[in-house]
């Protein structure tokens, strides 16, 4: 497959342990919009069969981690990039602050109940991951907490390739002047205005604080087999090219081939149960 971006550019996004967060969010590695449109145009097709093999054989699964800050691009690398999927075979579930019910239960619980199924290409958009960002910030849990949430979630983790499922993080990078203008653009526009919340201000004031903590988050649950990836993502042709390039990259690596299954019926059976129909094609 040669039309994903080579990988030594896709290596560029993997994080760097020492400063995860330090690349610059608008960096474009030379590429072109025109040209970055281009790519990912050719790419889609080559996703959706992949995606469908992968469907269609039931064995594994892979799922997508998004995250990032408010206004970052995650609804929208699901708009544009997924799209391309059929969708019978994607199962997206979006995270919010947990209810009052789901507080009851282990922070994690409500993670393993969405698990993609084998043949699942699944989506958390903001993950697990929150529940050590943006629990102790809203108050949901103590600070003394957060080293045995971590322990338990990456034990949580480390369980999913011997259940089948292939994880692919991606953390979409921009700064707080960016977001700044994504949030006015939505004050602005009543087409985008339905998706602001008031904790979208509380997120946007904390911006700095709420950076240093995923950068030690990040640090701390990068590793060979589960590594992060940092997409810049101030500019959308270039965050949904790299998402996609990413993605294709965990396709190939399954090696998917089409189910290698007898046929229910022989086509001799099929003929007879269609005695008025020309067969004879």
């Amino acid at each position: 497959m040669d039309l994903r971006l080579g990988d030594a550019l896709l290596a560029s996004c993997r994080c760097q342990v020492a400063a995860p967060l330090a690349g610059d969010p608008a960096r474009t590695f030379g590429l072109g919009k025109h040209a970055a449109k281009a790519r990912l145009a050719r790419l889609r097709p080559w996703l959706q069969d992949q995606q469908t093999r992968l469907w269609a054989n039931r064995r594994q699964a892979l799922l997508l981690v998004l995250q990032g800050p408010d206004c970052s691009g995650k609804d929208g690398v699901i708009r544009r990039v997924l799209s391309a999927c059929n969708p019978q075979g994607l199962s997206i579930h979006g995270f919010q602050a947990p209810s009052a019910q789901e507080r009851q239960a282990h922070f994690l619980e409500r993670y393993h109940q969405r698990l993609p199924a084998p043949g699942m290409l699944g989506v958390f958009n903001r993950s697990h991951y929150e529940a050590l960002i943006c629990d102790p910030l809203d108050g949901l849990c103590g600070e003394d907490e957060l080293p045995t949430r971590l322990a338990e979630l990456l034990a949580f983790e480390r369980q999913l390739p011997a259940r089948g499922i292939h994880v692919l993080k991606c953390y979409l990078q921009i700064d707080a002047d960016e977001q700044y203008q994504r949030l006015r653009q939505r004050l602005e526009k009543p087409e985008k205005r339905w998706k602001l919340k008031r904790s979208d201000l509380q997120s946007h004031r904390q911006f700095a604080e709420r950076q240093r903590r995923w950068s030690d988050l990040l640090s701390a649950s990068h590793s060979a087999d589960a590594p992060w990836y940092v997409i810049p993502a101030h500019k959308r042709w270039l965050r949904d090219l790299l998402l996609a390039s990413l993605l294709a990259r965990e396709l190939e690596r399954l090696q998917l081939q089409w189910p290698d299954r007898p046929p229910p019926f022989t086509l001799a059976q099929l003929q007879a149960a269609t005695p008025h129909k020309d067969v004879s094609r």
